[in-house]
């Protein structure tokens, strides 16, 4: 009976946010470390470096332990109370992590709208090699999330695309928990309100009704009502959707794919796009379903064959090791409500390639 929701304190998103970046800032303290991308570094140091109080610094591209802690003892150093993790999800992450063990506040900034890491208290920490490592569930929320529409057209739309890819895997795996009655990710684990269900669901539905539109009109970089609410769909409602719901094997296939090197050119949503098709062929969903989420991704450019992620010419014991590290101890894969061995992954997996094929 009982049950628990997580979210950031606020989320405001705005085109020109950016610039009153100081009015949300001040209320939350008087010393600030920015850690931004090096992409957008310059853009912001423009935007933003007129702040009193406000040191900005580079990410050095891995949310690893290393980096961690290169920022903490930046924190420190400065005084910081405020740390604002701008660019992308593993700039987003270390920041979170970083503020969290200092006890400094979290602002959040995205520059792109490729993951749904800004609003949420999980962060994925990798090797230095961009292995993935561990999830880790953090005390707290952000503070504050700002998101600049401007700023998230701006970047190439290749970003937009891969976070459709990761919010594409929210509600499939949502109901993967329901279906295994798998806590969610607020405070320990509780069962999801009927909020963060509902919120789940939707993002689905704005996702195929708004998809196309959005990246047609972000390839000419202009920002439509469709646009707006991908953003949203991305950033906001897949946030709240995994965190009060649950992952399961889309992540779990995505996290067993950075084993294979000849994945690590690809961003985190084109790989969680890939394991959201794997995850319907491993709960044998229906077959109108499997081949809309094939077509829909196929439609944006999303990798949908193994071929696609540049694995074309893997072998079994490729994918078999795939398939292991998906079961890794601790990760989201448990949550499928269906027999899990390395076995029936991996072969979900080489069945799916074959059937995307022949749906294309």
């Amino acid at each position: 009976m009982s049950r628990a929701f997580g979210g950031p304190g606020k989320y405001i998103q705005r085109r020109g946010e950016i610039a009153c970046l100081e009015q949300h800032l001040t209320p939350l303290g008087d010393r600030f470390l920015m850690l931004a991308d090096r992409a957008v570094l310059d853009r912001l140091t423009k935007a933003a470096g007129g702040i009193a109080g406000l040191d900005i610094m580079a990410f050095n591209g891995e949310c690893s332990a290393a980096e961690i802690a290169r920022v903490v003892a930046a924190i420190r150093e400065t005084g910081a109370q405020v740390v604002i993790g701008a660019g992308g999800g593993k700039a987003i992450d270390t920041a979170k992590i970083a503020a969290v063990q200092t006890g400094a506040r979290i602002v959040v900034l995205p520059t792109i709208a490729s993951t749904d890491a800004p609003c949420s208290a999980v962060a994925v920490r990798y090797t230095e090699e961009g292995v993935y490592e561990e999830s880790l569930r953090l005390p707290r929320n952000p503070d504050v999330v700002l998101v600049d529409s401007e700023l998230i057209v701006a970047a190439p739309v290749r970003f937009l695309i891969a976070g459709i890819g990761d919010a594409l895997s929210t509600w499939f795996e949502a109901r993967s928990n329901l279906e295994s009655r798998t806590p969610n990710y607020v405070a320990g684990g509780f069962p999801p309100t009927e909020v963060g269900i509902a919120i789940a669901r939707r993002c689905h539905d704005v996702l195929m009704a708004e998809a196309p539109k959005a990246v047609a009109a972000a390839r000419q970089g202009r920002i439509t009502a469709s646009v707006e609410r991908i953003i949203e769909a991305n950033i906001l409602m897949s946030g709240l959707g995994f965190e009060n719901c649950g992952c399961s094997a889309a992540h779990g296939i995505h996290d067993g794919l950075t084993v294979l090197e000849a994945t690590h050119h690809l961003l985190h949503g084109e790989k969680v796009a890939f394991g959201s098709l794997c995850l319907l062929m491993l709960e044998n969903r229906d077959l109108a379903e499997i081949t809309e989420a094939i077509r829909f991704c196929r439609n944006l450019g999303l990798p949908v064959t193994l071929a696609d992620l540049g694995l074309g010419q893997a072998s079994r014991d490729d994918i078999t090791r795939v398939a292991e590290a998906a079961l890794a101890p601790g990760e989201c894969t448990f949550a499928t409500p269906v027999e899990l061995t390395v076995d029936t992954v991996r072969d979900a997996i080489l069945a799916l390639d074959a059937f995307a094929r022949e749906v294309l």
